[in-house]
């Protein structure tokens, strides 16, 4: 973020969404009925398996382009791979996982390009399509939105704990579950149902995405934490101090915009904590709500859950209670 801060800002008539909010993704116009929205994400492995690790990577770079409620069209993969320590076939596992999410998507990959790197890294450049008067953003939300999560929390806790030999690969099988469930349903959902803001929560954590949310719409935002689903055994971990780096930043960057209520330092930090191809956050206005949750199960979202609302703020702020 603050590095995007001292770039200059990008200016075209067709350029919808840039960088000047941190969005998921740009959005560019072709016309009147289509824009192009533009995405790339790529990262090490968070598993041991290959094409278990392919997927997971897929999905995560699939995401932004539902975040901004876009359907996928092509990707192209991004591949840092240290050729000479380990074998090609590892490589081949992953683009295999990768190919098999596209599809599931309905895009199509096109091409790619690789390197020779000391570390194995892989994701996806994504464009996707959307309708320009139809744009989701992390502008959109509105003092009386409701928020709604469309998948637990706790992949970052979760992969820390198995880098770190606590839990065995086994015991991975719900957040690889999670992080390998394309948002396509949860787009559709919040698409149906009239929603203008979201996010997908990423490597910021839910806190962190949040407050993109809030500064972007200049709004305050509300999380009642304990209605914030977690996966079996993320509390856990999160109370023996088990989580990324990343929650760590997000508390230091957010100083005194990070309100805290009767919430343990186990939860903050859980909440606070990076995600992997996490769920949707989604603003709603509260009239609208019934309507978003009936498409959420007529879509087939397998996980969502009511964590709070969207305050009037003269100054962008998260509060958890």
């Amino acid at each position: 973020m603050q590095v995007l801060r001292q770039l200059p800002k990008p200016s075209h008539p067709d350029l919808l969404v840039g960088h000047e909010h941190f969005d998921d993704a740009g959005v560019y116009r072709l016309d009147s009925h289509t824009a192009l929205v533009q995405t790339l994400d790529f990262f090490p492995p968070l598993v041991d398996d290959p094409y278990t690790f392919g997927r997971i990577a897929a999905t995560n770079a699939l995401s932004d382009v539902y975040a901004m409620g876009g359907e996928p069209m092509t990707a192209m993969n991004i591949v840092g791979f240290p050729d000479k320590d380990l074998p090609m076939e590892i490589l081949g596992d992953i683009l295999r996982g990768g190919a098999e999410r596209v599809a599931a998507a309905g895009a199509v990959i096109v091409g790619g390009h690789s390197v020779r790197d000391a570390e194995v890294k892989y994701g996806l450049s994504v464009t996707g399509r959307v309708h320009p008067d139809r744009i989701i953003t992390n502008a959109g939300a509105r003092p009386g939105d409701k928020l709604v999560l469309t998948k637990p929390i706790g992949s970052g806790t979760l992969t820390s704990a198995a880098k770190a030999d606590k839990i065995g690969e086994p015991d991975l099988a719900e957040a690889i579950d999670v992080m390998t469930e394309l948002n396509k349903a949860a787009r559709n959902a919040m698409v149906a149902a009239g929603a203008i803001g979201a996010t997908d929560i990423t490597g910021f954590g839910l806190v962190g995405h949040a407050f993109e949310l809030a500064d972007a719409s200049r709004v305050g935002i509300r999380i009642e934490a304990h209605s914030v689903p977690l996966m079996q055994r993320a509390r856990e971990f999160a109370e023996q101090g088990i989580l990324t780096r990343a929650h760590k930043g997000t508390i230091a960057y957010l100083g005194d915009r990070l309100r805290v209520t009767n919430i343990d330092d186990a939860l903050k930090g859980l909440l606070c904590d990076a995600q992997t191809s996490g769920g949707m956050l989604i603003c709603i206005p509260a009239d609208q709500l019934d309507a978003l949750m009936q498409q959420i199960d007529a879509c087939g979202v397998r996980w969502s859950a009511i964590i709070g609302d969207v305050v009037e703020s003269d100054a962008p702020f998260i509060e958890l209670f």
